[in-house]
């Protein structure tokens, strides 16, 4: 079938739109995780200098997650070949994590609509965020809440499919069926991802060890980061929202996050609802001032939070549309 890797791609983001991910399920993040805290604890015993440590702890990781999931897919082709493309959708559905994002964060929506207490709301906000959230105002709950949905745009959603694709343009090179390139890139993804939310702090503990992971991470998240912020664009045009303002902010303010990636969605979702983002937050009881995202030209509100989604939902559609799309250009290129 001509366009079968495309079916299968579409049926994985299918699966995570309809099931996301269920916390009994076996997800393939908790044993990446589990491969971090082993190596952790065996390179910061074995090696005395944390960033060498930490950066081959970032090495080992990646060859386990990636050498695992060639093993599975090379184990399950020697079964069937059906077989086997199945394990490679499943790897790409849980890589993408759109079902749960929008379920957290109307999770958070829904609690803001309690009249007596912000207590509900906090507690689920906490959930998604690094921030104290303790003493959030709702006004700080909404603004907490749509920063988390603009960011996890590109870790949840975008970056592991341009990873997957990526890695699919080199099936004509290679002889290996595009599905399991797309389901190496995508977990190759994932394992840099989750390196950099367990160890890429810079805290005591981490400057120097997570070093390495937070600036892979960076640099992975480079390109699905900009094209995420660019397409949100049409994004809010289609929403009827101010896709002028989503365009204009993203231009002025996107480099303006502390981290190189976050700022390019979270300006052009600050530009299209026509809130400010950014401002003093409290981690571990210190508060950190960050650069105001967007212009307030009204108080953000509860209703920011179901937009957002929106936004994102749409802005993943067209990123997955543009990537296919790009895809097909390349490999006809490549046949003529």
């Amino acid at each position: 079938m001509h366009y079968l890797f495309e079916l299968q791609l579409l049926a994985a983001v299918l699966l995570d739109l309809l099931c996301g991910d269920p916390r009994w399920f076996p997800h393939p993040v908790r044993l990446i995780g589990l491969f971090i805290t082993w190596c952790e604890a065996a390179f910061c015993h074995l090696v005395k200098s944390p960033f060498l440590a930490g950066g081959i702890t970032v090495t080992s990781v990646l060859v386990l997650t990636l050498g695992l999931s060639a093993l599975l897919l090379a184990g399950a082709v020697l079964v069937s070949s059906v077989l086997a493309q199945a394990l490679a959708v499943f790897f790409l559905y849980t890589s993408v994590a759109a079902r749960d994002l929008v379920a957290h964060s109307k999770t958070v929506y829904l609690a803001l609509r309690d009249a007596n207490s912000l207590d509900p709301a906090r507690v689920a906000v906490s959930r998604i965020v690094g921030r104290d959230t303790a003493t959030l105002s709702r006004a700080g709950i909404v603004r907490a809440c749509v920063e988390t949905v603009a960011e996890n745009m590109v870790d949840g959603v975008t970056a592991p499919l341009f990873y997957g694709i990526l890695l699919s343009l080199f099936a004509p090179l290679t002889g290996i069926n595009p599905i399991f390139l797309a389901a190496l890139g995508a977990m190759g993804y994932k394992a840099v991802n989750t390196m950099d939310s367990m160890i890429g702090y810079k805290n005591d503990r981490y400057l120097l060890f997570g070093r390495c992971a937070a600036r892979l991470d960076d640099l992975v998240n480079f390109f699905p980061a900009r094209i995420s912020g660019l397409l949100l664009v049409p994004a809010a045009l289609l929403l009827g929202l101010d896709w002028q303002g989503a365009f204009t902010v993203f231009v002025k303010d996107r480099l303006k996050h502390a981290s190189p990636n976050a700022g390019h969605p979270e300006a052009a979702v600050a530009g299209a609802l026509g809130v400010q983002l950014g401002g003093v937050s409290n981690y571990f009881g210190k508060a950190v001032s960050k650069p105001c995202i967007g212009e307030s030209s009204r108080e953000i509100e509860s209703g920011d939070i179901l937009q957002a989604n929106k936004l994102m939902l749409l802005g993943s559609f067209l990123f997955l549309l543009l990537m296919l799309l790009l895809r097909q250009v390349f490999l006809s290129l490549l046949n003529s």
